[in-house]
């Protein structure tokens, strides 16, 4: 039977472990003494541990089966026949941050705050920062994101924001600080990212870009909010919306627990903004995702609300994990104690972005409901008066993760190519002062090659 992508992903983070070997073992070779031997020289500042290789490739095709990426953590993000670009040397720099938290078992190191910057050996001037999605490592976006910016030149930075997997909520002393750590993690990388760029090439990076899907695109949002001195603008794919008073993932997911326990109808669930066209994916999350996504951030913002559920971690086997808890099913977010509100509103977002963003968003997003996320912080970036700097992109039939579309061929469309194009059309904007087309829905073609081409202008 085939595994839903979800449950590949929460049986990858109860089994696998990758062990990074040292530099001029397998999967490592020179690329030009002179190259290599700069190598030596590169100290990601303010890190922990770091350990630097000369690869032949940085992409996935020529990491594959190496410590130097993870496949099983990228399962389901991608749809199967993703055409993606190799043949990119350079030197990959893997380590941490100082963090007394070890839910990240990556390389043996048992230690969270790890981290990935690739460097290319034939460099544009530019470099990519991402976070990982959902709850997920560093290595998560590397077919994603990172090896289609690695062959465009850039260098490429990703964090595993400082706490990963089910647990997650475990990691910090208060209520909201594990997500809270996500962007502090964002904003280190990217400052460190840029000394060590400067180290390899002479020179700084001339253009910055933060970019990344779900949680990320959240990070990304909150980057150009509260850090726009250190980008150039972002692309944020799907990111996860946190308001004060809502909506957030506490106002939109309650409900389709309820429904799991047959105290909620489908009206309920379209009511709560879930696109009625969506109906054939439900029961997929149901399984996958609503369950598991409510416990852990209401763990995460609301522990008091159900101590016992999940308590210390959220399940033992995948079964466990995926389980949703029977009190979320009631659960309120506005009637919570002003403390839960105040949790949240540590990580809220506010529209107010500094620097020029595109965002994308499929209309059949079935974990983050367009009509309650995108649909709403385009609003608020409207409100603030940033709509100049803003681009919004609806992708009809896109739903949250590309790997659905596999299953669903005649009713999905993959998002993946529309991100490409949106990449290039920020990197335009910002270098070559060409705006990219105005907010629209990107209709899904009759026909031609969903899975690697995308037009934004239609």
């Amino acid at each position: 039977m085939r595994l839903f992508p979800g449950v590949s992903l929460v049986a990858a983070l109860l089994t696998g472990v990758t062990v990074l070997a040292p530099a001029g073992s397998a999967g490592a070779q020179e690329v030009g003494s002179a190259h290599c031997a700069r190598q030596d020289r590169l100290r990601v500042p303010g890190a922990e541990h770091q350990q630097a290789a000369c690869l032949a490739d940085l992409t996935t095709t020529g990491l594959a089966g190496t410590p130097y990426t993870d496949m099983a953590d990228q399962a389901g993000l991608a749809a199967q026949g993703t055409r993606n670009p190799s043949g990119v040397p350079g030197v990959q720099i893997d380590g941490y941050f100082p963090d007394d938290s070890r839910l990240n078992a990556t390389h043996g190191w048992s230690h969270d705050a790890q981290f990935v910057i690739r460097l290319p050996d034939h460099w544009n001037g530019g470099l990519v920062v991402t976070g990982a999605p959902g709850t997920r490592r560093q290595y998560s976006t590397d077919a994603l994101i990172s090896d289609q910016v690695l062959a465009k030149g850039f260098a490429y930075a990703a964090t595993d924001k400082g706490n990963t997997g089910p647990n997650f909520f475990t990691d910090g002393r208060a209520p909201g600080d594990a997500v809270a750590e996500w962007n502090r993690r964002v904003t280190e990388l990217t400052r460190a990212a840029k000394k060590a760029v400067r180290q390899r090439y002479g020179r700084g990076p001339e253009h910055t870009y933060m970019t990344g899907i779900s949680n990320a695109g959240y990070l990304t949002r909150w980057q150009l909010e509260n850090r726009p001195e250190l980008y150039d603008g972002g692309v944020d794919w799907e990111g996860v919306l946190w308001t004060t008073r809502g909506p957030n993932l506490l106002t939109s997911l309650p409900v389709t627990v309820a429904r799991q326990f047959g105290q909620a109808s489908d009206d309920d669930l379209i009511a709560a903004g879930f696109a009625p066209g969506s109906r054939f994916l439900w029961p997929y999350h149901e399984k996958a995702y609503w369950g598991l996504t409510q416990k852990m951030f209401r763990a995460e913002f609301d522990p008091s609300y159900d101590p016992a559920c999940p308590g210390a971690t959220a399940g033992g086997t995948v079964e466990q994990i995926l389980a949703p808890c029977a009190s979320d099913a009631s659960y309120d977010y506005a009637s919570r104690p002003v403390a839960v509100h105040r949790a949240v509103a540590k990580v809220a977002l506010t529209g107010r972005i500094g620097r020029p963003l595109l965002t994308l968003h499929g209309d059949l997003d079935t974990l983050l409901p367009i009509a309650t996320d995108s649909d709403v912080y385009a609003g608020m970036i409207d409100a603030r008066g940033r709509g100049g700097l803003h681009r919004y992109y609806t992708v009809q039939g896109g739903t949250h993760t590309d790997g659905l579309y596999d299953t669903y061929p005649d009713r999905l469309r993959p998002i993946l190519p529309c991100y490409r194009s949106a990449f290039d059309a920020l990197t335009r904007w910002v270098e070559e002062g060409t705006a990219p087309p105005a907010d629209r829905t990107i209709a899904r073609p009759a026909g031609g090659d969903l899975v690697n081409s995308c037009d934004l202008a239609g």
